[in-house]
């Protein structure tokens, strides 16, 4: 498989590291300074920045490229998006985290909500935590939890805030708290390796296929 890295700061370099690892050909890489469009590829891995991903995509689509988007702060630009890909037969893998724990607790997040959504007394937060340098807060990977909240049928408000700080990875905690006591779901990121390790697991399933899908997608058992 051939790939197009777009965006080549630490996720860009983390995951041409593991591609060369895992025997992928890296093709070519475009970052601010510039890169070569023109370079063969089968799939484009994007994590660069909300504005040069509305620049970013209309290529994709014009070529026909594959995507796999782990940019976050796009999301008044995606049906737009969406539509585009869909007129162009484009596959496109989009999502605010990578990481395979990340999605699992996703859906743990989710199960928790539905059970928690029948007693009214306790009420909901999320707090994120991520390095100093990262730019878009609540991260996309809170909002993402706060959405598969609101699908497990959680009706009152999720308070959410954020930390900028240090070298950390990620954290992101999703509490109930009632009168009695206090329910608390934390998932943490050791290092960024499971965020670029599921972008290329992503960018092999999505090599061959059309549509737009999200990481639950992926991971999901074939039937």
């Amino acid at each position: 498989m051939k790939l197009l890295i777009v965006g080549y700061g630490r996720m860009g370099r983390l995951v041409e590291a593991l591609a060369v690892e895992r025997g992928l050909d890296v093709t070519g890489r475009v970052d601010v300074d510039g890169g070569d469009w023109s370079v063969p590829a089968d799939v484009a891995i994007d994590f660069s920045t909300a504005d040069a991903l509305a620049v970013n995509f209309p290529r994709y689509v014009e070529r026909r490229l594959p995507a796999v988007i782990g940019t976050t702060g796009w999301a008044h630009l995606e049906a737009g998006f969406r539509a585009a890909a869909d007129g162009a037969g484009l596959g496109v893998v989009a999502s605010a985290n990578f990481s395979i724990g990340v999605n699992v607790f996703e859906l743990i997040v989710a199960e928790a909500t539905r059970l928690m959504r029948q007693h009214p007394q306790y009420g909901a937060w999320i707090h994120e935590l991520h390095h100093a340098t990262k730019r878009d807060a609540p991260s996309g990977t809170a909002l993402m939890l706060r959405d598969a909240m609101t699908r497990a049928g959680y009706d009152r408000p999720v308070d959410v805030s954020s930390t900028r700080a240090g070298s950390i990875p990620g954290i992101h905690a999703i509490g109930f708290d009632g009168p009695s006591d206090t329910i608390e779901l934390t998932h943490t990121a050791r290092d960024r390796r499971g965020f670029a390790s599921g972008a290329l697991f992503a960018a092999e399933w999505i090599r061959t296929r059309r549509g737009w899908y999200s990481m639950a997608d992926v991971l999901r058992p074939e039937p």
